[in-house]
């Protein structure tokens, strides 16, 4: 997995996403040199991976509300949970 550089690691889930979007227009364009292409490539990596970070933090945070009979709220579990 790809690295990720401080500066990515402090970003919000919907500002990696932006600059990750961003740079997959900039590469599907062709119009980056060799080196930028690379250089930016790499920087998307970092991008998608803490964007996953934070979606897997975020999943492991949602819960389902059980429901009594009666469809009463009675408590929580896992979302995954059979």
């Amino acid at each position: 997995m790809a690295e990720i550089a401080e500066d990515v690691k402090t970003l919000s889930f919907e500002a990696a996403l932006e600059q990750l979007e961003q740079i997959v227009q900039k590469l599907e364009s062709g119009r980056a040199p060799l080196a930028e292409s690379i250089a930016i490539y790499e920087r998307g990596e970092a991008l998608k991976a803490h964007c996953e970070m934070l979606l897997k933090t975020a999943e492991a945070r949602i819960e389902k509300i059980t429901l009594s009979r009666e469809g009463k709220a009675i408590g929580t579990e896992p979302l995954d949970a059979n």
